[in-house]
């Protein structure tokens, strides 16, 4: 925390700075207003009775609101929970019940409000929860000195994907955060000076909050920062931000890209993004067709094909476990099926047939990563089992509704829950979740596969497929498909679909779902922060 807030400090005479508020009404804050909006914030939590290691939640969307009172519970000692936001669709009293057993396992001494969610105070004093407007924080004095923290105190409390009736926070210290930050500057060679963030992501996923706020708050980078809500709205907001502000890097999700990727097929408008240097695609499995077809539209627009670079992650390591350096580009690696499927190993293969997963690049400096089979052995080159991390960036454990509970083991290794395998020169390769792998007649068969397949026929909604497994019981395990369409509802244009999807995975995996379910747009249960949830889709193929 030290070393941040000394970082911080440094660019003191910088004109670098935030701008929120794109598209409407943008507006600038140099980071030294909002360093300086921070410790007046901080006096004010101070003399408030905030105490040194007290949780606080703050639920605002506002970046320009979020950027300072984040600072500010750190200045004063205490520890950021970013809640999960209720939109439109949400069902304000389920909400209100995850919210405030969430503010329960946390032990939150505090809510902070922004002003669009200030209607919900009612609801906190209902349940005698403490908080606070952020409006009302502003004024006064700045805080003398900083709280004394250590580095093991904790800075973040990332709630996890789908952390709602049984949730889970992921507790990072502030020499996880600083471990973090400090690898992701060195392998994406980041410069305060020269380098422009541009970004759209959730401030309550560990991406848009860790990597797109942080870490350009504590460099003094510039950064531009929209909401998730504006680039859904429009998808192109994204590369227009690119193109005005000369963005140098951006992040997303998989299926970001491949919404953005159909906009810009089609799009008479002119973008310029030869100024990107790193767009980096992470956060949920990623589609080596959507890469490649982002790289080859985004080079009508003038981007860099080698600025393309997947990257894996998780809240665990704080943000990022590896990516490629700029420049390395989107490299594939294509296996043979077979030797997957059937043997656990990844085999380069040329021949049709082969499964293409993305290279993910080598750990980041401070993190190691291995893979162990179920005995916990640890596996070669190209051996398919468990991947296990270790170092600066992994947290010491998670907070859950029943207390702590410890994520590393004797050693220091935590296990991720993904399957995967380390290439020759030590790049790093997801296969899938252990947890939904699909084992048939001896073979191990991973759910993209098949929603990749699935994704193919018209009508149904890219990235809105999910396949799952289906419990043995009295037959062999199988598995059902669930897919999105604008078509559902007209019973002969189903059944045309659901054949269609099962020839589709039949090609691709060779073996034919137990089941197809074709839904209507926003049926397909998801995260907070828009991820699939495969176990409460399982729920609702069992219903249909």
């Amino acid at each position: 925390m030290q070393t941040m807030l000394a970082t911080a400090g440094n660019v003191a005479g910088s004109t670098r700075g935030i701008t929120t508020g794109e598209p409407g009404a943008p507006q600038r804050e140099p980071w030294p207003r909002v360093h300086r909006r921070a410790r007046a914030i901080a006096a004010r939590l101070v003399d408030g009775g905030l105490r040194p290691g007290d949780a606080v939640a703050v639920l605002a969307g506002e970046p320009a609101l979020v950027a300072p009172s984040v600072q500010a519970v750190w200045l004063a000692g205490g520890s950021v929970t970013m809640l999960h936001q209720p939109t439109a669709r949400t069902d304000l009293a389920v909400w209100a019940r995850d919210t405030v057993t969430v503010l329960r396992m946390i032990g939150s001494r505090l809510v902070l409000l922004g002003a669009e969610f200030e209607p919900l105070s009612g609801l906190l004093q209902q349940h005698a929860i403490p908080f606070r407007t952020l409006s009302s924080l502003d004024g006064g004095g700045p805080l003398a000195e900083p709280v004394p923290v250590g580095e093991d105190s904790t800075a973040l409390l990332q709630l996890t994907s789908g952390s709602t009736a049984v949730p889970k926070a992921v507790r990072i210290t502030h020499g996880n955060l600083h471990a973090n930050m400090s690898a992701m500057a060195e392998t994406a060679r980041l410069r305060a000076e020269t380098d422009v963030m541009i970004s759209w992501l959730p401030l309550f996923h560990d991406m848009g909050m860790v990597g797109f706020l942080t870490l350009p708050m504590t460099l003094g980078i510039e950064l531009v920062k929209t909401t998730p809500v504006d680039f859904l709205r429009a998808p192109l907001l994204w590369p227009d931000l690119i193109t005005r502000h000369g963005g140098t890097v951006t992040a997303a999700p998989n299926f970001a890209y491949a919404l953005v990727t159909r906009r810009l097929s089609t799009t008479d408008s002119v973008y310029d993004l030869s100024t990107l240097r790193l767009a980096l695609n992470g956060a949920e499995p990623i589609d080596p067709r959507v890469a490649r077809s982002f790289a080859a539209v985004g080079g009508r627009f003038g981007l860099p094909a080698d600025s393309v670079v997947c990257a894996y992650g998780m809240a665990e390591a704080t943000l990022a476990v590896s990516f490629a350096p700029p420049g390395s580009g989107l490299l594939i690696d294509d296996v043979d099926a077979d030797l997957l499927e059937a043997h656990r190993r990844a085999e380069p293969a040329s021949r049709p047939g082969a499964r293409s997963f993305p290279l993910l690049g080598p750990p980041l400096p401070g993190i190691e990563v291995r893979v162990v089979d179920v005995d916990g052995s640890p596996l070669g080159t190209r051996e398919v089992g468990v991947l296990q991390l270790r170092g600066d960036s992994v947290t010491p454990g998670y907070l859950t509704v029943d207390g702590p509970v410890p994520t590393r083991d004797a050693d220091g290794w935590l296990n991720t829950g993904d399957e995967g395998y380390v290439v020759e020169d030590g790049q790093v390769v997801v296969c899938g979740r252990v947890k939904d792998v699909i084992i048939m007649g001896g073979r191990n068969i991973y759910p993209t596969d098949i929603e990749r397949a699935a994704s193919t026929v018209d009508g149904v909604r890219a990235g809105n497929v999910v396949a799952v497994r289906l419990e043995a019981g009295e037959r062999r395990e199988s598995f059902a498909v669930a897919v999105e369409s604008r078509l559902a509802g007209d019973p002969e244009t189903e059944r045309g679909i659901r054949s269609q999807v099962a020839a589709r995975v039949v090609d691709a995996v060779g073996v034919r779902p137990l089941k197809v379910v074709v839904l209507p747009p926003g049926t397909l249960p998801k995260t907070p922060s828009g991820k699939l949830r495969r176990t409460a889709t399982r729920t609702l193929i069992d219903q249909h």
